[in-house]
């Protein structure tokens, strides 16, 4: 039986602006870090950056868009499995936001790189770069932060990302499910009776206060603690 089906609001703009400007930020982080000297600047403000859309993210995980929040796609095993077997429920709308699998590359992505960015501010390269917040801590307990950020935190997280862009793929070209042009419009064309997610003025204004104070106590806490 064909469902009728209509183009409906799933990714909010202030989500599509996060998912984006976090990609830029990752890639210029990775450049930057490879390039090493005088870029080690921009590395750290790619770090800043990374870490100002990871708190954003946290906050707009529950005042966000209905498919933005975490309650959207925090999916319990038994949903899992489900979705594995290819035997959805009926509530279960596993095509709309994040599917179970996705959900849990988008959890794995957003820990990682908190614990990669958390572990920049604390690391020390020995040679001029520090961490804002190596001051506090003992040369010991930085040589451990540095390494996990050096030798395991960023593979690992190149990694993810790299998984993440061939799960990409996989669903273009093996179930023709196209999930890059719904992050960049906003819209997936789904069942006339799927909720939307709100993506008005007033949520994006909400949004955009939210960033400006985000941006404002970082810069803060990054003069105050760096010192």
């Amino acid at each position: 039986m064909n469902i009728p089906q209509r183009p409906v609001r799933v990714w909010d703009l202030p989500t599509r602006v996060f998912h984006w400007v976090l990609a830029a930020s990752l890639v210029g982080s990775v450049v930057t870090a490879q390039i090493g000297g005088n870029a080690m600047v921009w590395h750290f403000r790619f770090g800043y950056l990374a870490l100002g859309l990871l708190v954003f993210r946290l906050v707009w995980g529950f005042a966000g868009g209905r498919w933005s929040r975490f309650s959207s796609f925090a999916f319990g095993p038994a949903a899992l499995l489900r979705y594995l077997r290819g035997r959805p429920q009926p509530g279960d709308r596993f095509e709309v936001g994040h599917s179970p699998l996705g959900a849990l590359s988008v959890f794995a992505l957003l820990g990682v790189l908190a614990l990669q960015v958390g572990t920049g501010l604390f690391a020390d390269d020995e040679i001029a770069n520090v961490g804002p917040l190596n001051r506090y801590i003992s040369g010991a307990t930085a040589g451990v932060l540095t390494g996990w950020h050096k030798d395991w935190g960023a593979p690992l997280l190149v990694g993810l990302v790299l998984l993440h862009v061939a799960a990409i793929v996989v669903y273009r070209v093996a179930r023709g499910k196209d999930l890059v042009r719904p992050m960049l419009g906003g819209d997936k064309p789904l069942p006339a009776d799927t909720p939307a997610s709100e993506d008005g003025a007033r949520s994006r204004a909400v949004a955009l206060g939210l960033a400006l104070v985000i941006a404002a106590l970082l810069g803060w806490a990054v003069v105050r603690l760096g010192g």
